[in-house]
C-alpha cells in the first residue's frame, strides 16, 4: 500500500462446552425472520456436517455460510496457526440450533464466495422457524460482519449483536473481542489484520481525490483513521448521511485493522460506522 498523502481538511474441547451451550440456547425464543425481507428462496434441506460457527453441510451438498455475521475460527491449516477465542463454544452452538435439522436458506446474493461456499440467511423450515444468524448473533456466539452483497438484513443482526454486547453474552465476555478504543492507537498496532469494533470522537475529517477520511487524533500518521472511497461514498450518500459532518461526534466503526500510517479501517459499506452521540 502506497503512504497516505492528502490534504488535511475540516473443540470442543470440555464437554463442559457443550453443556453451557444445550443449557444457554434453550432459552432462545423461536421467532422466526420477522424483519428481514427481500431475500431470495433458496435452496432447502438436512444439515449433515458443521464446520465451524460459521459453516455447515446440507445433505445435498452445499456448504453454506452464515451471511452477515462471524463467529470465532477454529485453527487453519497453515503452520502455527491458532484458534480464536471461543472457536469451540461457537461450533457447539451452531450445532446445537441446526445439526440434522431441515433449514431453508434465504439468498441476498446467489452467487457462493471464493471457497465455493454459499453465503446465505438460515432459517430452520418450519412455519415460523427460527432465523439462525441473528440467534447466534443474540446469544453472542459471532459478530456482525457487514459484505456489499448481503446488506438486507443487518439492521436486525447489528441491534442484536448490540444487545449482547451490552449483556456481556458469549464473546463479548472476553477481552479478546472488547470494544477498542479509538483514541489509543498504541493498543490497536498488534492487532493488525484482525476484524474490530472500534469506539471513538472524530476529530477531523477531510477529503482528497474523492476519498474521505474520518480522524480520530490529531496526529493523522499515528491516530486511528477511517477512510471511505469513492464508491463506498455514494452508499452512504444514499443514506442521507455526510460523513464530513462527522467532525465531533462519538462513532463506532467496525471492520479488519490495517497499519497505514498508523491503525486505518477502511469503510466499504454504511452498516460498518454508527453514530453513537449526535451533537
Amino acid at each position: 500500500m502506497q503512504a497516505r498523502s492528502r490534504f488535511r481538511g475540516t473443540d470442543l474441547r470440555h464437554s463442559g462446552v457443550a453443556c453451557f451451550v444445550v443449557l444457554l440456547l434453550a432459552a432462545l425464543p423461536t421467532g422466526g425472520a420477522l424483519g428481514c425481507a427481500g431475500l431470495a428462496d433458496g435452496p432447502t434441506g438436512v444439515v449433515t456436517a458443521v464446520y465451524d460457527g460459521n459453516t455447515l453441510l446440507l445433505d445435498s451438498g452445499i456448504v453454506v455460510r452464515l451471511g452477515g455475521s462471524r463467529a470465532p475460527l477454529p485453527a487453519g491449516r497453515r503452520a502455527g496457526s491458532t484458534a480464536e477465542p471461543e472457536a469451540d463454544a461457537a461450533k457447539a452452538a451452531l450445532g446445537a440450533l441446526v445439526l440434522k435439522q431441515p433449514v431453508r436458506l434465504g439468498l441476498d446474493d446467489e452467487e457462493t464466495d471464493r471457497y465455493g461456499h454459499m453465503e446465505a440467511q438460515v432459517f430452520l423450515d418450519a412455519p415460523d422457524g427460527a432465523w439462525i444468524n441473528q440467534q447466534m448473533v443474540a446469544k453472542g456466539f459471532a459478530r456482525v460482519v457487514p459484505l456489499p452483497k448481503g446488506r438486507r438484513c443487518l439492521d436486525e443482526l447489528i441491534a442484536a449483536e448490540a444487545t449482547a454486547r451490552a449483556n456481556g453474552l458469549g464473546i463479548w465476555a472476553d477481552p479478546y473481542y472488547s470494544v477498542r478504543d479509538a483514541g489509543d492507537p498504541a493498543a490497536l498496532a498488534d492487532r493488525e489484520g484482525r476484524y474490530e469494533l472500534i469506539e471513538g470522537e472524530v476529530v477531523s475529517t477531510g477529503e482528497s481525490r474523492g476519498r474521505l477520511y474520518l480522524d480520530f487524533g490529531r496526529v493523522w500518521k499515528d491516530d486511528v483513521t477511517a477512510t471511505i472511497d469513492q464508491k463506498a461514498r455514494a452508499l452512504f450518500a444514499a443514506t442521507g448521511l455526510d460523513p464530513l459532518s462527522l467532525k465531533g461526534e462519538r462513532v463506532r466503526l467496525r471492520g479488519w485493522i490495517e497499519n497505514h500510517d498508523g491503525p486505518l479501517i477502511e469503510l466499504a459499506l454504511p452498516e460498518q460506522l454508527e453514530v453513537l452521540e449526535r451533537k
